[in-house]
C-alpha cells in the first residue's frame, strides 16, 4: 500500500471521528454551555463555568487526539482488518454471542481503563502523560478527548487490545466505540443526568456517573471507573463523599 493511500485513509478515518466529536461532543457542549448556560445553571455540578482559553485548550489537545486515533482506527478498520478477530456477517458467531459481545466488551474496557487510570496517577506517570488532561479541573464534553500524546496513545490501544482478542462483528464494534464516546462525553458534562437517588438503587451504586468523574477531575484522587464502580468499590477508591455529593447535586454547594 502506497503512502499516498495511507494518507488517504488516515484522513478519511480521522474526518469521521472528528464529525462524531463535533455532533456528540460539540452538540452537547452548545445545549449545556451555550443554549440553556443561564437557564440551566442552578443545576451544574460546579456553579462556575470554565474560561475561553481552557476550552480552546481542549479543542487543541482532543484535536490531535483525534489525530492519533484516526491512526489506530484506520489500520485496524482499513488496512489489517484480516489479521484481528472482527468478522463481518453476523451470524458467523452466532447472535447470541453478537449480543453477548457488548458487555463484555464494556467489561474489558472498564477494567483496562480503570488500572491505566491508576496508573496515570502515579506521580512520575501523571506529570508527564495525565496532566493534560487534569488541566480541566471544572470538565465540559470538550474535555472527553483532551489528552496528552501519550495518553491518547495508551487510550487508543484499548482498539487493537479488543479486536485481536476478542470475536467481535464489525458494525457492533463501530456501535460500542460510539457508545463508549457518548458515556465520556456524559461522565465531563459537568451536569448529573441520572435522577436523585439513582446511586443508592442496587443498578446505580454499580454504575459511574457524571458526578463521580466530576469529583475526579476537582479533587485529583478517587473515582477511577469509566463505565462501572465495580473496580471503584472493591479496590476501595471510590470517593467516600460521594454519596452525599451525589444527594446534594452540586459540588460547589458542597465546596464553598
Amino acid at each position: 500500500m502506497t503512502l499516498e493511500k495511507l494518507l488517504f485513509i488516515w484522513m478519511k478515518v480521522t474526518q469521521f471521528i472528528f464529525i462524531r466529536y463535533a455532533l456528540v461532543a460539540g452538540f452537547t457542549f452548545f445545549i449545556f454551555y451555550i443554549l440553556f448556560r443561564k437557564k440551566w445553571q442552578k443545576y451544574k455540578l460546579q456553579a462556575l463555568f470554565p474560561k475561553v482559553k481552557s476550552q480552546v485548550m481542549e479543542f487543541v489537545h482532543s484535536a490531535s487526539t483525534m489525530a492519533l486515533f484516526g491512526i489506530m482506527a484506520g489500520l485496524i478498520f482499513v488496512v489489517y482488518p484480516e489479521k484481528t478477530q472482527m468478522y463481518m456477517m453476523a451470524s458467523t458467531h452466532g447472535y447470541f454471542w453478537l449480543i453477548l459481545s457488548f458487555p463484555v466488551m464494556l467489561l474489558m474496557h472498564d477494567t483496562y481503563f480503570y488500572w491505566l487510570h491508576r496508573f496515570m496517577h502515579l506521580p512520575k506517570v501523571f506529570k508527564h502523560v495525565h496532566h493534560v488532561h487534569h488541566q480541566s479541573t471544572n470538565p465540559t464534553p470538550l474535555t472527553s478527548y483532551s489528552f496528552h500524546f501519550l495518553e491518547g496513545l495508551l487510550e487508543s490501544a484499548i482498539l487493537p487490545l479488543i479486536a485481536f482478542t476478542l470475536p467481535v462483528q464489525r458494525e457492533a464494534f463501530i456501535l460500542f466505540f460510539l457508545v463508549q464516546f457518548m458515556y465520556n462525553v456524559y461522565g465531563h458534562l459537568g451536569y448529573e443526568l441520572y435522577p436523585k437517588g439513582f446511586h443508592r438503587t442496587w443498578i446505580g451504586k454499580w454504575v459511574n456517573t457524571s458526578v463521580a468523574h466530576n469529583m475526579h477531575h476537582k479533587f485529583f484522587d478517587g473515582n477511577y471507573g469509566l463505565y462501572f464502580l465495580f473496580w471503584d468499590r472493591w479496590m476501595g477508591t471510590l470517593d467516600k463523599r460521594y454519596d452525599d455529593f451525589f444527594d446534594a447535586r452540586s459540588l460547589s454547594k458542597n465546596n464553598r
